[in-house]
């Protein structure tokens, strides 16, 4: 071990540069020799990532997402197995997307590079059959809920439980007013948070079912005001271009903080993944939609095991939420489950019980459990 080690990281997209952000920040107060480069975003830069690739590069959504990418994603996957091998990182760190980074991981640990992978994938969920992939891919698995250690029992893959980042860094009692204020939205009235998600393809089929759908609840005089966080500049012209369609919204887009946007909001339309989970982590009660490619979908179609896709209902094992899918993502359904939510005070206050019991069991010092089990990964003493 030298002075002028190197951990190597990719993170896919934006959730998983803010996971990942806090692991370095971490990794800095420990052992702040090391250096740390590969693929990131904005969050991971700004704690040291020498970033050779922006994790933009890697974000697709749905199968015909990646055969369309798939050229320019192979070819930065190629390129960057060549220069770890060569370079030959301490460990080699994988953050989500799996797609991308079980494979490359496969071949760096044959190697003899050790691997660590953070946030397993969801083969509790669908696509079991990738449990031989990670066998031969990871040696550490680090996992942020809870039961997931339990799927690795018997495979011969060290899982830990590091519980979720998001609920450290996401209060227990989020500060509604102070969000209005840092946003400039209105002090009364029901805001709306409209949250596409953060990859191109996703907003692209999802601004308009649910901006559609907040001027029906606007019309409705149900909605005051709707804020739009925007995951990165390059879409807002596509936004304010869906948003035109509908002059009657008193509409705010910003950029970035959408954790702002959901400590303000009182309801959420939110694309499933991540950021269902940090709305849960907020109180917030949500609707969660969600549509992929006519291509995609048939693809996925019967590929489940669980019968709910969004974060707070599976781990709650029941529909806590409402949850619609593809065709059923439509402007006035998603409008329709907006309006029952809020006209049923009992159902708002329980999910405001089960989201806080649920924020106390994914609450653990995962920065610095993520950050030590990486270290030991890699041999660093």
């Amino acid at each position: 071990m030298t002075a002028e080690g190197t951990l190597a990281f990719v993170a896919g997209e934006v959730s998983g540069d803010l996971l990942a952000a806090h692991a370095l920040a971490a990794l800095r107060a420990r052992a702040p020799e090391l250096r740390t480069a590969g693929i990131g975003g904005e969050r991971m830069q700004a704690e040291g990532l020498e970033a050779w690739w922006s994790s933009e590069r890697l974000a697709v959504n749905g199968y015909a997402d990646v055969l369309a990418r798939l050229p320019e994603l192979l070819w930065i996957r190629s390129r960057l197995r060549r220069r770890l091998l060569a370079d030959r990182p301490l460990a080699f760190v994988g953050v989500d997307a799996p797609d991308f980074n079980l494979r490359l991981e496969r071949g760096l640990r044959q190697a003899g590079i050790p691997v660590v992978h953070m946030v397993s994938p969801s083969i509790w969920a669908w696509r079991r059959e990738r449990i031989e992939l990670i066998r031969e891919a990871v040696d550490h698995m680090l996992c942020v809920f809870p039961f997931e250690p339990a799927v690795y029992a018997g495979t011969g893959v060290r899982a830990t439980y590091i519980g979720h980042p998001l609920a450290e860094v996401i209060p227990l009692e989020p500060d509604a007013a102070a969000a209005r204020r840092r946003l400039g939205l209105p002090e009364q009235g029901l805001v709306l948070a409209v949250l596409p998600g953060s990859r191109r393809g996703e907003v692209s089929r999802l601004i308009e079912p649910f901006l559609a759908a907040a001027a029906l609840l606007a019309g409705r005089k149900r909605v005051a005001a709707v804020v739009v966080p925007l995951a990165h500049p390059g879409l807002r012209d596509s936004v304010e271009l869906v948003a035109s369609r509908h002059p009657g919204l008193a509409l705010h887009l910003v950029d970035g903080q959408s954790h702002a946007a959901m400590e303000a909001c009182d309801l959420a339309l939110v694309a499933s993944g991540t950021a269902t989970l940090e709305c849960a982590l907020f109180k917030r009660p949500m609707v969660i939609g969600y549509r992929l490619s006519a291509l995609s979908y048939r693809m996925m179609a019967g590929r489940g095991y669980l019968p709910d896709i969004g974060l707070p209902n599976i781990l709650a094992g029941e529909r806590l939420v409402p949850e619609l899918i593809q065709h059923d993502c439509a402007p006035q359904a998603l409008a329709d489950a907006a309006s029952e939510l809020l006209d049923s005070p009992q159902r708002l206050q329980s999910l405001q019980e089960r989201f806080l019991a649920m924020h106390h069991d994914l609450r653990r010092d995962t920065a610095a459990l993520a950050a030590q089990a990486i270290l030991d990964t890699a041999g660093w003493r």
